[in-house]
């Protein structure tokens, strides 16, 4: 009997060394934490700042790691992809530096087993046209144009500014397809109310920032001195503080000077703060928590629970000035 009873002993000792004296397994979903990436084209924009800010929100509330990182070109993009999948991530949400990448983007994401959601700016396929097969949150860039066009109408007549005496400074970006349909649609907006064609004077830039948008404008302003009042509208709120910053610089007032942005970023809202009202008066209101938190945590559901999220959504702008801006923001959950 003793002996039996040591037997099964040994036995017993025999199978726990031979389990590597391991503990019981993790529940699986311990074992490997959901990890998303986050790739953005212009990481040092206060708009993609606060993308990432609101993907983080998403990853506290959800408890998925979020993985950020900045990819302003198509070779910073494939080697991104590749880094999420060394480090085991599952998906990625991507703001991609060129539209034209969606096809390679796409590839690299399959090959490495990567779901990918693209936000701002749509995949285009090798004909230029959208890719409506890859998820994605987008801004309607025709809409949001529109606004903006017709609130420098709206503040033009207004102030009993006519379309003789007043010229529209245009700070372009055409080489990215939304860029261009706001900044045309806002055109638009102008030509049907009358404006005279021959008093919008485009100013392409290098790069949608404030010191490159106050080089594009340099350069037109030269080329037209004795404008009494100028309109300004550009893709983005960096476009038209660049260009109300070259105007001041030729002694050109808010009172001479009706600006428009797109975004609704912290740039503006300082100008909103300022004592001294300048040229820069409004801007179009986007959400950046809509464009991070939410595909974020759309992403985390979508391989979390296999909840595909819909194929596109389009995000509304609303206008704000330095009356209701504050307002506004804390409406839609954006104020600090």
């Amino acid at each position: 009997m003793i002996r039996s009873m040591i037997a099964v002993g040994a036995i017993a000792v025999t199978l726990w060394l031979a389990g590597g004296c391991s503990q019981p397994e993790k529940p699986a979903a311990e074992a490997k934490k959901i990890k998303i990436g986050f790739m953005v084209k212009q990481p040092e924009e206060q708009w993609f700042e606060d993308e990432w800010k609101y993907a983080q929100e998403a990853a506290d509330k959800d408890g998925f790691e979020l993985i950020k990182i900045g990819a302003t070109d198509g070779d910073k993009v494939l080697a991104g992809i590749d880094n999420l999948a060394a480090q085991g991530a599952q998906g990625f949400v991507i703001c991609t530096p060129d539209t034209k990448l969606g096809r390679s983007i796409v590839d690299e994401a399959d090959k490495d087993h990567l779901k990918v959601f693209s936000v701002d700016d749509q995949f285009l396929d090798k004909d230029g046209k959208p890719m409506t097969e890859v998820h994605h949150v987008g801004i309607s860039a025709p809409q949001i144009g529109k606004i903006m066009g017709q609130a420098l109408v709206d503040e033009m007549k207004k102030r009993g500014w006519t379309n003789s005496d007043t010229s529209a400074l245009v700070i372009t970006y055409e080489q990215l397809e939304t860029a261009k349909q706001r900044t045309e649609a806002a055109i638009d907006v102008l030509k049907s109310n009358g404006f005279l064609e021959s008093h919008i004077h485009k100013a392409p830039e290098a790069k949608p920032d404030v010191p490159n948008a106050l080089d594009a404008a340099n350069v037109a302003l030269v080329q037209y001195p004795d404008v009494k009042h100028w309109l300004v509208c550009s893709m983005n709120d960096e476009g038209v503080l660049g260009a109300v910053r070259a105007l001041e610089n030729k002694g050109m007032t808010a009172a001479n000077v009706i600006g428009v942005g797109i975004g609704g970023t912290k740039p503006a809202q300082d100008e909103f703060q300022k004592k001294q009202e300048t040229g820069f008066f409004a801007t179009v209101l986007i959400s950046p928590r809509i464009h991070g938190f939410e595909t974020a945590d759309a992403m985390y559901h979508w391989i979390k629970d296999g909840k595909e999220p819909p194929k596109v959504k389009y995000t509304k702008g609303v206008l704000i000035d330095r009356q209701n801006w504050q307002q506004v923001l804390k409406e839609q959950g954006l104020a600090n």
